[in-house]
């Protein structure tokens, strides 16, 4: 099992979005995502959310959101709990990522990148203002076979 956080930064309709094309055998190259890691001995969901989007993006966040919890079960790895966030406040210049390429994306252009079909979901909740929730996103390989919101199965159709 992994403990993990993701973080959207938000600015002026934009989010950084990271480009993962940096580390080999990445389960995610290719794919933009938010910023975010794997939790240390001894943190909590906000002290791993500022240590990483630190360590990847050089930005101190001043305000941020704890938004929802992710569930990822998958035939290929661990199954993940994921501490979603946003942040609309932080200091500093986005720096060089070791993890991939970091640009600021504007909301509309999102959903055409190559993205993971279950963050579709909750990126789409997210620009919804939906209140905290709980997604439960079960994987095949790279495909989506099932998502879950609030414990209550969601349809193929609502995935989009």
């Amino acid at each position: 099992m992994r403990l993990t956080t993701l973080c959207y930064l938000l600015r002026d309709g934009e989010a950084l979005m990271l480009y993962r094309n940096k580390k080999a055998a990445d389960p995610n190259g290719g794919k933009w995502i938010g910023v975010g890691g794997g939790l240390e001995a001894g943190e909590s969901p906000e002290d791993c959310l500022l240590r990483e989007v630190r360590e990847e993006t050089g930005l101190t966040l001043t305000r941020w959101r704890f938004r929802g919890l992710v569930t990822f079960v998958s035939d290929a790895w661990p199954t993940e709990y994921m501490h979603l966030f946003t942040a609309d406040g932080f200091s500093g210049e986005p720096g060089d990522c070791a993890e991939g390429e970091l640009r600021w994306v504007p909301f509309g252009e999102i959903p055409s990148l190559p993205l993971w079909e279950g963050d579709r979901i909750f990126l789409r909740l997210l620009a919804e203002e939906r209140p905290f929730f709980s997604l439960k996103l079960v994987y095949r390989g790279d495909a989506l076979a099932e998502a879950a919101l609030d414990g209550r199965r969601l349809p193929p159709e609502a995935w989009r």
